[in-house]
């Protein structure tokens, strides 16, 4: 054989085999039980996960394979979803009660998935009931591959930090005055990881700093309900990263956070060595709530200071603050990440809009219970997950498809009906999704499988003039969105993940009482290539229970 032929037959071959070789895999092995915490300092039971609360890291890299082993030792069904993990034509796994039958008692289940085409900072938590109010959550760390280069110098350690406000009343008890058609009322207070700390008060440091070295705080707001604002006593922050995309850096003192948003700062030890707060404090609540953690400078014995930073402001005031940080936040075209398309090519402004879907929330009360909904309907989850009575066959005798319109109805709140609410969306279709907030309350929306552009917000009623105020060039890909009182905001993506994808309100209350809805992605090949098929470990439930299974995706 020609040796010239012969070399590229070699070199073709391993290409081949490097082609078929798959990513790594992480395998974890999590007990999910009840114990006894205090994280504003009453006894109480929480979710631990491997006895943990924060429960384990999955500390991996893009493209890396997830594979964990859930056993539920609770006493009711139990669910994780990962949120931010798009899941690739893999919404089997997404872990919300539409796509999944729950783990029960006593049985075990095991997710598989990929953070493919993804970096940053996102976190798993349960969907269950009112579980996510007790816990049974941690961090999800996707570093880029090795040979990519970040917009930053590698940190001296990275931190996880968990910040939300938290009710002294158990899990149970709250999914009680929601099932009775009342409100949780107001939390109690605000935790870091699980624990509380007043100014003064002695306490174990959080972190240590050595002077000189930087960190990367990964920082994400997993309450219920709740904005907050955090801030380091006498540090500023480099924002570098929110929900997976590389930002134009910045320096901040204070950042707002809002429900089930994170984000990555990096902070340097360039302070007097003592000891500093982090304080994290509500925002946009009649009364404010806060707490401290303790950074501890290597060798220091000087306590903090009792002088706090101040806190941004309040009212209308705070929000306009606020908006302007949104609008301050601009991605990072040349860094080097996980993009839906590399170095800027996605050019998101010049593509022509399909389809564009208003939304607006309502608190509406039906039959003198508490309910909140989207365009005229409060969502509720039939017996058996949508996606598998969609995959089966058996849709119609569980949900209609488009029970609500693109539009919402003139008049929100009245006739409002309870059902499930499943969009039918068109693959590959370049919508533009707009959520209008006509309450006087703080919203945040998020959207499983997809990141997507948010390109506007402001004051008012949306109207298609407002698209002149849009970033076309710039905006953050991301997968939650905050809506401010009185305001809408926008956003524009690709639906190009086959798959049942919740979109929801990240509000706790409002998501268990309606206002959330799924969205069908279908190809109209039914090929592997768009989606993967039901998985042979899938657990099966409700309608579908006994059904024979239909032919694999070809």
């Amino acid at each position: 054989m020609d040796t010239r032929k012969f070399g590229f037959f070699v070199v073709l071959c391993i290409l081949i085999t490097l082609t078929k070789a798959e990513d790594p895999y992480h395998f974890f092995e999590w007990k999910v039980t009840y114990g006894t915490m205090s994280p504003l300092g009453v006894p109480q039971q929480v979710i631990l996960i491997n006895d943990k609360f924060p429960g384990p890291a999955i500390n991996c890299t893009s493209n890396n394979n997830i594979v964990v082993n859930v056993f539920n030792n609770l006493d009711e069904p139990f669910l994780l979803t990962w949120n931010g993990v798009q899941h690739r034509k893999n919404s089997w796994v997404d872990g919300t009660p539409g796509t999944m039958c729950p783990i029960q008692p006593g049985t075990n289940f095991t997710y598989k998935f990929q953070v493919k085409d993804q970096i940053g900072s996102y976190y798993y938590f349960p969907t269950t009931g009112m579980h996510k109010a007790a816990g049974g959550m941690g961090i999800i760390q996707v570093h880029s591959r090795p040979l990519i280069p970040v917009p930053f110098d590698n940190p001296a350690d990275e931190f996880a930090v968990f910040v939300g406000d938290w009710f002294n009343k158990g899990h149970k008890a709250l999914k009680t005055l929601l099932d009775g058609g009342k409100s949780i009322g107001h939390p109690d207070g605000i935790h870091i990881n699980g624990k509380s700390a007043q100014v003064g008060a002695s306490a174990e440091p959080s972190w240590t700093f050595e002077a000189g070295k930087t960190y990367r705080f990964r920082v994400c707001n997993v309450g219920m309900r709740t904005s907050i604002n955090f801030r380091f006593q006498n540090h500023d922050m480099r924002l570098v990263e929110v929900e997976g995309s590389h930002l134009m850096q910045n320096d901040y003192m204070a950042m707002d956070l809002h429900v089930g948003q994170c984000m990555s700062v990096l902070v340097t030890a360039d302070q007097p060595p003592k000891d500093y707060y982090l304080v994290v404090s509500s925002r946009f609540t009649k009364q404010v709530q806060s707490t401290v953690a303790t950074i501890r400078y290597a060798g220091s014995n000087t306590p903090p200071s009792q002088e706090l930073p101040p806190p941004p402001p309040e009212k209308t005031a705070g929000i306009a603050w606020s908006m302007n940080q949104f609008r301050s936040f601009r991605w990072n075209l040349t860094a080097s990440a996980a993009r839906p398309n590399p170095q800027g090519s996605y050019h998101y402004g010049q593509i022509n809009i399909t389809r564009t879907i208003k939304l607006a929330n309502s608190r509406n009360y039906i039959d003198g219970k508490l309910r909140f909904a989207l365009n005229g309907v409060s969502h509720v989850d039939p017996k058996t997950p949508l996606k598998l009575s969609e995959y089966f066959g058996v849709a119609d005798k569980e949900f209609k498809y488009d029970i609500i319109g693109d539009e919402p109805p003139p008049d929100i709140e009245k006739n409002v009906k309870i059902a499930p609410i499943v969009l039918n969306a068109t693959y590959r279709n370049f919508v533009e999704i707009i959520f209008e907030n006509h309450e006087n309350t703080m919203q945040t929306y998020h959207f499983d499988g997809y990141s997507f552009f948010a390109v506007a917000t402001e004051a008012g009623k949306w109207s298609p003039e407002k698209r002149k105020n849009y970033n076309l060039e710039d905006a953050i890909s991301r997968h939650n969105v905050a809506v401010f009182p009185g305001c809408w905001a926008a956003i524009m993506l690709t639906l190009d993940n086959c798959g049942m994808w919740s979109l929801r309100s990240e509000m706790w209350e409002r998501f268990y009482l309606g206002q959330q809805m799924y969205v069908s992605v279908l190809s109209p090949e039914r090929s592997n290539r768009d989606e993967y098929s039901l998985q042979n470990t899938t657990q099966l439930c409700g309608i579908v229970t006994n059904l024979p299974k239909p032919p694999d995706y070809v």
